[in-house]
């Protein structure tokens, strides 16, 4: 049961941060995308986001929900490699 409740926290946290505009969704907003052009370049833009962030949790050593909340907070502010 311990282990339930911040589960279950964290994953609520994490579905309202990925609801809120990530800075891939902003860079298809400045780039007047929409539709599936849209999704297609945030799905990609956050995929490459999520592989750089999670390496970086490596580094740090991190583990478990620690990794996970550094993840999702690295990949909203992490925009697309230019």
């Amino acid at each position: 049961m311990k282990k339930l409740v911040p589960m279950i926290v964290l994953s609520f946290a994490a579905s309202l941060a990925h609801a809120a505009d990530s800075a891939c969704m902003a860079a298809a907003k400045d780039k007047k995308l929409s539709g599936a052009a849209r999704n297609s370049f945030v799905n990609k833009c956050e995929a490459g986001a999520k592989t750089k962030c999670e390496a970086a949790a490596a580094d740090k050593k991190l583990a478990g929900a620690a990794k996970a909340s550094n993840v999702n907070k690295c990949v909203q502010e992490t925009g697309p490699a230019t």
